[in-house]
């Protein structure tokens, strides 16, 4: 049996970082990454055999759980036929219709590989759709690591984005506009001086990518009365969000919330694939029909819509669609994030969560921070503690103060109190710097 420790070495010297996506690398908390060797239901085993109740859930899509029966016989079955034929297949319609049906806002849609593919694609659909080069995204939102999408927020109104990596040229980024998260005035005052310079704004409806922070009723509300009046796009990026925190995914709370709300395009991934390399952008018909093959905006891609990939979603659509599910897989989220603020209550931390659906977060603060601002305030060194005094008793956080933790429907009652007893423990050694 090999080491995380030794295996880790041995991945440094042949991947940078020893990773293959760098939050895995632990860098944000400290110590060594744990090689995962197998999952089923709730729980991870690592390379040494130590089990975790895992909260993570291949960051989000694994809403049914690891190894699910009617998953995995759907995957079976499909891959037996061929992996892959570079042709087009009924199972991509399916999966089509099955998203369009869940989500009114969306009459087509374009299957692609990954979140990064879909959100890139969208904003240049939306560019194509409107002429426009100039687009808002919102500090704290994670959109891909597509160039244009790649900047860090600077302070005040309507900062222009600055490449957040080596390698963007500044001249691929100048059209892009980062706003502070639920701010209404800084949008107005964005608006007002390049509205019809902008082609969309794209805003995850809840940021997973700053922990779990919503927008705000007033925000989101006259987010679209400002889109609708100066012709911009409003692009949902539900990556994260789509089919996780309810059926009708984020903006079908919105929608429930703001008489007449909808988004003009929407982004999915993580659970449409269940797992599997999968994601999507979807619009009205009208936008839709501007791709190619039909119009002038080119997107394509070899693996797009890969039957094995769609019939992995599929099954997890179909399970997920069952009467009662989002609303048992909302109270035991619930359940976990009401249980932890009541330990830390307990204890005497500063602590608070949020949640919907299968997604959660929480915070060492007083109060849900509102914006990325409010995120970077809260206790990162207690987060770290907390992280690894978990970790050490079995129970797998996502290994950064900025990502959200996902519910699956397989976590048990019991899973969730093994994971307040640790948290009792935790808060203790979190507590204590030394």
């Amino acid at each position: 049996m090999k080491s995380n420790e030794e295996l880790f070495a041995r991945a440094q010297r042949v991947i940078p970082g020893g990773v293959n996506s760098p939050v895995r690398a632990f860098r944000a908390v400290g110590g060594t990454p744990r090689f995962i060797q197998r999952a089923q239901g709730a729980y991870l085993w690592d390379a040494e055999g130590k089990q975790y109740i895992d909260y993570i859930g291949s960051w989000g899509p694994m809403i049914l759980g690891h190894g699910h029966p009617a998953v995995l016989e759907a995957v079976h079955k499909a891959a037996e036929d061929g992996f892959s034929f570079g042709a087009p297949t009924e199972r991509e319609i399916e999966l089509a219709e099955a998203i369009i049906a869940l989500v009114p806002s969306v009459e087509q849609v374009r299957l692609v590989s990954s979140g990064t593919e879909a959100g890139m694609s969208a904003l240049r659909l939306a560019r194509g759709a409107t002429g426009r080069s100039k687009f808002v995204k919102f500090e704290g939102c994670y959109h891909g690591h597509a160039d244009a999408l790649l900047v860090k927020a600077g302070s005040g109104l309507a900062t222009f984005g600055h490449p957040t990596s080596a390698g963007v040229p500044a001249e691929v980024v100048k059209d892009t506009l980062v706003l502070e998260y639920n701010n209404v005035a800084q949008l107005e005052a964005c608006f007002a001086a390049h509205g019809p310079e902008l082609a969309c704004v794209m805003i995850e409806p809840i940021a997973g990518n700053m922990n779990f922070v919503r927008a705000s009723l007033p925000f989101m509300t006259r987010l679209r009365e400002l889109c609708t009046q100066h012709g911009a796009l409003l692009v949902f990026d539900e990556v994260m969000s789509g089919f996780r925190v309810a059926l009708g995914s984020a903006q079908s709370i919105y929608a429930g919330l703001i008489p007449g709300f909808e988004p003009d395009m929407s982004v999915f991934g993580k659970v449409i694939g269940g797992g599997m390399p999968l994601a999507a952008f979807g619009g009205k018909k009208d936008v839709m029909s501007l791709l190619a093959p039909l119009g002038p905006v080119y997107q394509a891609g070899t693996l797009s819509g890969n039957p094995v990939a769609t019939a992995c979603g599929l099954a997890t659509l179909k399970e997920i669609s069952k009467p009662g599910f989002f609303e048992a897989l909302s109270a035991r989220t619930s359940s976990l994030v009401r249980g932890l603020e009541g330990v830390a209550r307990e204890a005497g931390v500063p602590f608070v969560g949020d949640c919907e659906g299968g997604m959660f977060g929480f915070f060492f603060a007083a109060e849900l921070p509102q914006n990325y601002g409010g995120t970077m305030a809260t206790d990162k060194d207690r987060f770290n503690r907390y992280f690894h005094a978990m970790l050490d008793r079995g129970v797998y956080l996502a290994p950064a103060l900025y990502e959200a933790g996902f519910v699956s429907a397989a976590h048990s009652a019991e899973d969730i109190a093994t994971t307040l007893e640790a948290s009792r423990a935790a808060l203790q050694k979190a507590s204590s710097p030394a």
